[in-house]
């Protein structure tokens, strides 16, 4: 694998993680979502973190996992 390769599986999932983490807590440890959103300050950071991370960090472990299977296929 190369090492451009490696950085975006890494840089993917860590911000995919970060994304998932921030939502979990904000569904558990943050108050919880109702219809008129979360019901705390923390509640409504997570949210935008997570709104944020998970397309980030979804797109870029798309991008990473094509160049992956790419360079395989050169091979």
């Amino acid at each position: 694998m190369h090492s451009d390769t490696r950085k975006l599986l890494i840089t993917g999932v860590s911000i995919f993680g970060t994304g998932c983490l921030a939502a979990l807590m904000l569904l558990t440890a943050f108050g919880g979502v109702t219809r008129d959103g979360p019901h705390t300050n923390l509640g409504w950071l997570a949210l935008m973190l997570a709104m944020g991370c998970l397309p980030t960090g979804l797109l870029t472990l798309a991008l990473g996992a094509s160049k992956f299977f790419g360079d395989r296929s050169r091979q």
